[in-house]
């Protein structure tokens, strides 16, 4: 960030920063640099609810503090990996489906879908749209950009994903329909079109963070990785033009510089509020807090490839160290629900009979005993890069000490963290936004899996989840990812303690924001529906 200045909290050229002591406790200087950048022009006045008669109105600058991912952050909507990335794509350009508030696969750019009898052909449809440069989307465009990301050269999150398809037998019927041809019946192939990170780019687009061309809601202005991007109103939106001007995303990595930013007037939308915050200011009148529930999941991951958690008795027993309750209450203030070591708590295909674990240090013993583990220590990485991960590290150390095991906290860097998890390390504080149980498996517990962060790989797995994608009837294909998540349940390398809810921060000017969404679906970060009142 050197090329941006770094403006202090009594620095007289940003007087509303000095007046209203904004980032005070940041702490980092990415969000100080960001929000600098941002100044104090927005509309962030706060409105008065009496003088607003609820309809949606056209104008101003709306600005959003989002955790981001430092200098290498990109407008790559193939690489997109955290929040930020996601609220920016979703800005920018299309996928062919979304999901909906019940993880169900929306349209979006695919007007429609039909399978063959045998459902290894999926005939595709594509809605009239046009990117921002005026060229219409067409098939050609589909493939390209599926091709793009399926590049066994590249590490494209939605790689995996997209797996399915057999991408060289598949074809444009005409410009606005795709048949595409699968390696095995597929019942929920919609779910591979609304999957994380599979975004429609035009044919042979490459630049992405100096000139990207979507067919998004908004167009792009400016982009300064780890600072600021800058986007405009796309009047020729195929689903309506959005009511803002403008949209400015900015980075602001510690929790307590975007709370002040949003109190202090500088943005108007704070994402990823902690609880404690929440409490703090809801029903208080400053600002509105909205509520999005069951939406993060929150847990560790253990890397089932390395000691010690390459011994299943050793994983099950860390399982055992967990109280649940206690994570919640101290890690998230009571603000979500109880976890089960499985991802998808009431969403479709979620195992919900298997019984509640509870801690059970005895247990933890004897498991280690049997695995030569008794005098364990264990490094777990954290980092403040989410709420609750450093608190739970903590609560989880304490816990974990009164079975014998002795684990060393260490805090990593809020830029690189989720990076640096991938591949390192063998216990690690972790979370997640909604998505379909089918696109969780497919995306992190198979042997191609970009984001498999605990390295689960077995063949006899990723056949059960191939045979559950092939299975017609959906009793029989609930039936085989209960037998997944069985098995997960047992011996898998996610120890889920929670599920939080998401907590996001508006102006009182801000209106339309969805409280329905889960993160990382449809409507959730969906700035083309919000307005300034």
């Amino acid at each position: 960030m050197n090329d941006v200045p770094d403006v202090s909290v009594s620095d007289s050229r940003v007087p509303g920063l000095r007046r209203r002591g904004f980032l005070a406790a940041a702490g980092g200087a990415a969000g100080l640099g960001a929000l600098a950048l941002a100044g104090c022009a927005g509309s962030g006045t706060a409105a008065d609810p009496a003088k607003d008669d609820g309809k949606p109105k056209r104008g101003g600058r709306l600005r959003a503090a989002f955790a981001g991912g430092g200098a290498s952050e990109t407008l790559d909507p193939h690489l997109a990996n955290l929040f930020a990335d996601a609220a920016r794509a979703k800005a920018l350009f299309d996928k062919l489906a979304d999901y909906g508030p019940d993880l169900s696969a929306q349209p979006r750019l695919a007007s429609a879908w039909e399978p063959n009898a045998g459902m290894d052909r999926w005939k595709v449809t594509l809605r009239k749209a046009a990117f921002h440069d005026g060229r219409p989307v067409t098939a050609q465009d589909v493939l390209y950009s599926y091709r793009r990301i399926v590049d066994p050269a590249k590490a494209f999150r939605a790689k995996a994903s997209l797996e399915p398809i057999d991408l060289k037998a598949s074809r444009a019927l005409d410009e606005r329909t795709i048949e595409f041809v699968l390696k095995r019946p597929t019942a929920e192939f919609p779910n591979v079109l609304a999957a994380f990170g599979a975004y429609i780019v035009p044919e042979g687009l490459k630049d992405f963070d100096k000139k990207p061309i979507g067919s998004g809601p908004f167009r792009f202005v400016s982009f300064a990785p780890g600072k600021s991007a800058v986007f405009k109103r796309n009047d020729a939106y195929w689903d309506g033009a959005p009511y803002l001007d403008e949209l400015e995303f900015v980075v602001a990595n510690e929790e307590s510089a975007r709370a002040n930013a949003l109190l202090g007037g500088q943005v108007e939308y704070a994402h990823e509020l902690n609880p404690a915050t929440a409490r703090a200011h809801e029903n208080k009148g400053q600002i509105q807090i909205v509520r999005l529930r069951n939406s993060a999941m929150q847990g560790f991951v253990m890397k089932t490839d390395r000691p010690p958690f390459d011994d299943k008795r050793v994983r099950e027993a860390f399982f055992l160290l967990a109280d649940r309750k206690e994570l919640l209450d101290g890690a998230l203030s009571g603000a979500g629900e109880i976890g089960n070591d499985l991802f998808g708590k009431g969403y479709e295909y979620y195992a919900g009979s298997l019984p509640q674990r509870e801690q059970d240090l005895d247990r933890a013993r004897k498991l280690l005993k049997e695995a030569g583990a008794e005098k364990l220590k264990v490094t777990l990485d954290t980092s403040p890069v989410a709420a609750g991960f450093t608190e739970a590290a903590a609560i989880f150390r304490d816990q974990a000490a009164k079975a014998g095991v002795r684990i060393e906290v260490r805090t990593g860097s809020k830029d690189s963290y989720w990076k640096d998890i991938l591949d390192s390390g063998t216990l690690a504080s972790y979370r997640s936004g909604a998505m379909p149980i089918e696109s969780h498996i497919s995306q992190r517990l198979l042997t191609g899996s970009t984001t498999n962060a605990t390295h689960w790989r077995h063949k006899d797995f990723d056949a059960l989840y191939q045979q559950a994608q092939s299975t017609k009837g959906k009793k029989d294909r609930a039936a085989v990812y209960e037998r997944m998540q069985r098995r997960l349940h047992a011996e898998g390398g996610f120890l889920i303690w929670g599920f939080a809810d998401w907590i996001v921060g508006t102006a009182h000017s801000v209106r339309g924001v969805e409280r329905k969404a889960p993160a990382n679906s449809l409507d959730w970060a969906r700035f083309d529906k919000v307005w300034l009142a």
